[in-house]
């Protein structure tokens, strides 16, 4: 055992102060205040709440073909949700399987202090061969709201507080193959089939649009989809499909969007700038299994089963507009036309 630390001394550490002058880093973040407020039927009062959120991200490049990143971010939150709700700090952890990388600085009756790394990677790159290892983002996907076939780290629109996006412990492998395809696979290993995710991923360029296919094994069913990106008539057009097999009967009973008939999600996507900066964008999104009444109430296990809306159909519509040069005008909905729920956002 000494002799191998002795080793890896003289191999790994020695050498640092030769790369150290070729070295560079990055640190940069940010600070912010979110206010809201919101009713709920099962409590009566409203709720007004305060978050602070601050962040970190930094990025190291011992050598050329090395890159490192580590990001850190903390949330303070104050207000009538962590009063209310007594399970508010499981809400706004991360899970992991393996690490958490976190901690909980503080928790009292009414406000809760919450620290975790965000993302923390080794990147290698030599030639067209590029492999990342630990918690990354990895984002798959061509439409602006709802990724069907972001495997990894599906999201929420509404959660507008996570702009970065959430990271998955995983390693990547990927190959390009030309100035716009590639070839990839990327794996998340769980503690269980259910939480192992696997997946390829190929990408080309033909005629001027930008193709993907993928096939894989999320929650322990295989499923299979594509997207494209390109332009029609000045306008941005995109797409995204995934198909998923039936999951074990086990998971009958827990999730209440069991299917005994594989289950198909699609996105699709338009967006347009005028001449005078008046920005719209229409995205409507499909699952064959979502809800047609009372859609809000399964939000929670419509994520945990990788759905991005509990929905049947959900209509996305934005709206911006320049008012000045230092001043823009954005407002979105989304609309559920079978159980006629919306959301307003300006």
């Amino acid at each position: 055992m000494r002799l191998a630390g002795v080793f890896i001394f003289l191999c790994f550490v020695l050498p640092l102060p030769v790369v150290a002058q070729l070295s560079s880093y990055e640190i940069g973040g940010y600070v912010k205040y979110l206010f809201s407020t919101s009713e709920f039927p099962f409590v009566p009062e409203r709720l007004n709440d305060h978050l602070i959120h601050a962040r970190l991200n930094s990025r190291w490049y011992p050598a050329e073909p090395l890159r490192v990143g580590l990001d850190v971010r903390m949330r303070a939150f104050y207000g009538g949700s962590v009063e209310k709700f007594p399970g508010y700090l499981n809400f706004v952890k991360s899970h992991h399987d393996f690490s958490q990388l976190d901690a909980v600085l503080w928790n009292t009756k009414k406000s809760l202090g919450y620290a975790q790394v965000d993302r923390l990677w080794l990147d290698y790159s030599s030639g067209n061969l590029e492999a990342s290892i630990g918690r990354q983002r990895i984002a798959w996907g061509t439409a602006l709201v709802w990724n069907v076939i972001d495997l990894f780290n599906p999201q929420s629109i509404l959660d507008f507080d996570y702009e970065e996006k959430p990271g998955a412990d995983a390693l990547r492998l990927q190959y390009y193959t030309g100035a716009v395809s590639k070839v990839e696979f990327s794996l998340k290993p769980g503690k269980t089939k259910n939480s192992t995710i696997a997946a390829g991923l190929f990408s080309v360029n033909a005629y001027a649009y930008d193709f993907y296919g993928l096939v894989g094994v999320r929650n322990n069913r295989w499923v299979a989809g594509g997207a494209w990106a390109g332009d029609m008539h000045g306008a941005g057009f995109r797409g995204e499909f995934l198909l998923s097999g039936v999951p074990p009967v086990t998971h009958r009973l827990a999730n209440p969007f069991y299917s005994s008939s594989p289950v198909l999600s699609a996105a699709l996507s338009a967006d347009y700038t005028f001449s005078n900066s008046l920005y719209l964008h229409t995205e409507a999104l499909f699952n064959s299994n979502g809800k047609t009444r009372n859609a809000g109430l399964f939000y929670q296990q419509a994520l945990q089963a990788g759905l991005l809306s509990p929905a049947r159909w959900s209509v996305f519509q934005e709206v911006s507009y320049d008012i000045s040069p230092l001043v823009r005008g954005s407002m979105f909905g989304i609309y559920n036309p079978t159980d006629r729920s919306a959301v307003l956002v300006p």
